[in-house]
């Protein structure tokens, strides 16, 4: 079942009911201003860290599930409803949400009056936009009152939720009933005391009331659905004290028939400097200079307009990036829209604020964000830049790292642990992706502090050198990496036997001095430890070239030799020894995770490991058809089968989910891929671009009742084939799904990839797309590929690179604003 449809030609999702199977989001923002906003105009609004920089406030875990946002309320003569939908849940005779990139457009109508309303976060504003039109559909005139509505947090997401003994006392606002611009709002908690920054909600007309108290607007035994103000037609003009502040403007309209009006709403963040916090020599009245400026901004309707279009102008120049068109129009909309803007919105919020992430508990995590790198790299190289030098600072001297750290602050963050023995590999992973990007090899000369001391600095380079050097140093009696407190499965925990309820998998290790080997981060290792032998060398550095081959030759031999369960690759060896993901077990046979990026890592695939011998050359597509065969699903390949159905005390955490979710036999969109371009990897691209529709959201929109979350991008986790509700997915948008899955489709798959001389042309997707363009920027030129694709299985593509046949699959990079015409025959 659908409960909307895309349209491609705007560039949007177009929700036509409102009793969505979950409420379905978007992010506005791109730079430091970030908003969540539902289908039903749910959501929050952040500077920069949603923990510490919260503005607005919502209630995650609550009843109804969709609780606090920002609302229009419409008093129609008595008749009381919100154009949202929610909260009032009136009946609409009309109801819209149109979801597109950066923005929002709600449109619901009632009563004959239709109002629309506009959100986004305008380029480098930190500022929300609600553009509101509010039209007489009927013939008779029409006298509205409205009433906008957001609730300040107190800044602190986690003190503001905890903490009422003082948070109660603290709330202070100030109101300009008749500013330069219109009625503005202003919130000011803690302003007088350790805060030189504060909120903004504006209109720009003078406002008939307000309202700052939300006991006085709501009423103190009422729901959000039942607001007493807005039944009442008229504000009280409510100045908070203390207790919960909010934003409301009161806007008495009267329309003739099939009359206009529209208003402007800003919400907004401003920060004054220390010396210049106040207008008044008694330190009492905020300096609103920088307010009025922001305000003055979006004054007008056609101010906020030409905002709105260059907003539209930022995303079409952003995603022209790489394009393709295709005789497919669910592949064409995922690669050109949905999947590279799920990548943009990851890397600005990396895991840490969706609607299952609450931003309270989660920075940006050191895997996460190195991954993020890979799908949008080609977007914003200047930014991915900037993240990896920060990323990078949060590591340790000895090459490990914090897991996560705080945007804010932009430093390591020890609440979640450290210790993830995987993570140090990603670093190399998203500076080589950065390097075959923008051939910027200055990055490797930055001076990047270790730990965030500058005492400590050195070069990139030396982080990446240490960064391999970590799983050299950390390898166990098979020679195979030790595992720390997890690989990229955080629920693989083998150093933690936890009998304690509450107690966390991740942060505590009661069985130090163990011999927990991963064979995931020896796939990983052999992967980018060849990586880091190229950039060595590149480097000028061929003696430690020469050293990394080797080390990732023998890590190579350690996994043919130590690893290999005759059919697929083993997952680990526990503390005590044992293997992981064998066949002797009854259950947890066989992993996903080490078969993909195995293969990916060339290891036992014929004719591209030197070091496997003849009777070793099968093992990769023996490990992959055992995929297939023991995961696969008609949602997607499942994690491990069969699922855990006891607790095992020395397993951790994936023992801890009832079988078939989340880690614990659940579908992983995250690791997917690495099956997807292993198969491509053997020249099985019928089977590669088949996994791949399995967990693609445009290709599951007609099973939106049994999927629930938005059929536009990626979620995290499928519940696998041994949950009660298969295909049912959950933790959406924010994951490292939406990278790997670009990577996949359009480097493996379209087969369109940056390397370190030029793009490889490799395109491997089976017989359903038998010919297809691709537009790719790179360098500042301009590559248009037109592949005539046979569909045969193990055929490579023959180039012809400006009317010339070329040797191999590699065309070099051309000079800046050249634009070269490649065909590729497979």
């Amino acid at each position: 079942m659908r409960f909307g449809h895309f349209d491609d030609a705007n560039r949007e999702y177009v929700i036509t009911t409102p009793h969505t199977p979950y409420p379905w989001i978007n992010y506005l923002g791109s730079q430091r201003f970030f908003s969540l906003i539902s289908h039903q105009a749910g959501g929050y609004s952040f500077y920069r860290d949603a923990r510490m920089r919260r503005i607005t406030r919502y209630r995650y875990n609550n009843i109804p599930t969709d609780a606090g946002g920002r609302y229009l309320y419409v008093n129609d003569g008595g008749d009381v409803w919100t154009p949202s939908y929610l909260p009032v849940k009136a009946e609409l005779e009309h109801f819209e949400t149109r979801h597109g990139l950066g923005y929002t457009r709600i449109t619901g109508q009632r009563g004959g009056v239709r109002v629309e309303s506009l959100y986004f976060v305008p380029v480098d504003t930190d500022a929300e936009i609600q553009r509101v039109t509010v039209t007489n559909s009927t013939d008779a005139p029409k006298s509205l009152k409205l009433f906008s509505f957001v609730e300040f947090a107190l800044w602190n997401s986690l003190d503001d939720q905890t903490n009422f003994q003082r948070n109660l006392s603290i709330g202070e606002v100030e109101v300009e009933p008749d500013g330069p611009y219109g009625t503005a709002i202003y919130h000011r908690t803690e302003y007088r005391e350790r805060r030189n920054h504060y909120a903004v909600y504006a209109v720009n007309t003078r406002a008939d009331g307000f309202d700052t108290d939300r006991e006085t607007f709501v009423g103190l035994y009422n729901g959000l659905h039942e607001p007493v103000v807005p039944a009442a037609g008229a504000s009280a003009n409510s100045v908070a004290s203390g207790w919960y502040p909010i934003g409301s403007h009161g806007l008495a309209v009267d329309l003739a028939p099939g009359e206009s009006r529209t208003f402007v709403f800003v919400l907004g963040y401003l920060e004054n400097p220390e010396d210049a916090k106040w207008a008044d020599d008694a330190q009492q009245v905020v300096n609103k200079a920088p307010a009025h400026a922001l305000l003055g901004r979006f004054a007008t309707t056609e101010q906020a307009d030409a905002a709105f279009a260059e907003l539209g102008a930022y995303w079409t120049d952003l995603l022209s990036t790489y394009t393709v068109r295709s005789t497919d129009e669910r592949l064409d909309r995922m690669v050109n829209i949905w999947n590279q803007y799920q990548c943009m919105v990851t890397f600005n919020m990396s895991r840490s604020a969706s609607y299952f992430e609450s931003g309270v508990g989660r920075g940006m995590g050191f895997r996460d964000s190195t991954q993020d790198v890979l799908g949008f790299v080609h977007l914003v190289p200047e930014r991915a830049r900037e993240r990896l030098l920060d990323v990078a600072a949060t590591q340790f001297p000895d090459g490990s790292a914090y897991h996560q750290y705080q945007p804010l602050t932009k430093r390591g963050n020890f609440e979640v642990g450290s210790g993830f023995n995987d993570d140090p590999l990603w670093l190399i992973a998203a500076v080589s992706a950065y390097l075959k990007e923008t051939g910027d090899w200055s990055i490797l000369d930055e001076q990047v502090p270790f730990d965030h001391d500058e005492a400590l600095a050195d070069t990139m380079f030396e982080h990446l050198r240490r960064s391999f050097q970590h799983t050299v140093d950390r390898r166990g009696p098979h020679g195979l990496p030790l595992i720390g407190r997890a690989d990229w499965n955080d629920c693989l925990n083998l150093n933690c036997f936890s009998t304690e309820p509450g107690e966390s998998f991740q942060t505590t290790e009661n069985k130090s001095g163990g011999v927990a080997e991963s064979v995931f981060i020896a796939a990983q290792f052999v992967l980018y430890g060849e990586e880091f032998a190229v950039i060595a060398e590149r480097h000028g550095k061929p003696e430690l070239a020469a050293e990394a081959r080797a080390a990732v030759a023998a890590m190579r031999e350690a996994v043919l030799e130590h690893a290999w369960d005759g059919r697929w690759f083993l997952r680990a060896y526990d503390y005590f020894g044992e293997p992981i993901g064998t066949h002797a077990d009854t259950e947890g046979q066989i992993w996903i995770e080490p078969q993909g990026l195995a293969v990916m890592a060339g290891i036992g695939v014929a004719g591209q490991d030197p070091t496997t011998p003849e009777s070793r050359e099968s093992r990769a597509a023996q490990a992959l058809d055992a995929v297939g065969e023991l995961l696969g699903t008609a949602h997607g390949l499942v994690l491990q089968y069969p699922a855990y159905r006891t607790y095992r005390l020395t397993m951790g955490e994936v023992t801890t989910y009832p079988p078939g979710y989340k880690e614990n036999g659940g579908i992983f969109c995250h690791n997917n891929p690495w099956v997807i371009i292993g198969e491509t990897v053997l020249g099985r691209g019928d089977r590669a671009f088949d996994y791949w529709r399995r967990i693609a959201p445009a290709y599951r929109e007609e099973i939106s009742d049994v999927h629930r979350l938005e059929p536009y991008v990626y979620a995290q986790m499928i519940a696998g084939k041994e949950a009660v509700r298969h295909g049912e997915a959950k933790n959406s948008w924010l994951t490292g799904t939406a990278a790997w899955n670009f990577v996949a489709v359009s480097q493996y798959l379209l087969g369109v990839r940056p390397e370190h001389d030029g793009l490889v042309v490799d395109p491997q997707i089976g017989p359903d797309v038998p010919e297809f363009t691709v537009t790719r920027r790179a360098r500042g030129a301009t590559y248009v590929i037109t592949v005539r694709n046979s569909g045969a299985p193990g055929r490579r593509a023959r180039l012809t690179v400006d009317g010339v046949p070329v040797e191999g699959r590699l065309v070099p990079y051309a000079p800046a604003g050249a634009t070269v015409h490649v065909t590729a025959e497979l």
